[in-house]
């Protein structure tokens, strides 16, 4: 089983950030930002990466929210994710900038995303989880 983070980062009002997926599987859908951990990176080093190098944001503070398994198929393989999710603040969204794999993004609240609008099923999960905490 591979691991992944995502973040929920939310603006000023409470919306959450949601970024586009630029590649398969799902391009063009909604996703939350984060990605893969590497080998020897713990899962809160690879959020802060993973949320640098796809929107040019520095987290300035990370609370851990919980675990959401996820079957990712990539190149025709499944492979089996456990996702590790983190609510997250960023110092400031005036250097936001999409890059990596992601095409772009949009603040949503959660509850008025429909879950064919998200791309994979354990970001599905997890929007539904933090959309019923507001």
């Amino acid at each position: 089983m591979n691991a992944a983070v995502a973040a929920v980062i939310r603006n000023s009002i409470g919306e959450v950030l949601f970024t586009v997926r630029k590649h398969n599987p799902a391009s063009g859908k909604l996703d939350l930002p984060g990605g893969f951990v590497d080998l020897g990176e713990t899962a809160e080093k690879a959020i802060v990466r993973e949320i640098y190098e796809e929107l040019n944001l520095k987290i300035n503070k990370m609370e851990f929210i919980g675990t959401f398994t996820n079957k990712y198929v990539y190149g025709e393989i499944e492979y089996q994710t456990l996702d590790l999710v983190f609510n997250c603040s960023v110092e400031s969204f005036q250097e936001l900038q999409v890059a990596d794999d992601v095409s772009g993004y949009v603040f949503r609240d959660p509850k008025t995303v429909q879950a064919e609008e998200i791309g994979l099923e354990s970001i599905r999960e997890i929007v539904a989880f933090i959309a019923t905490e507001q």
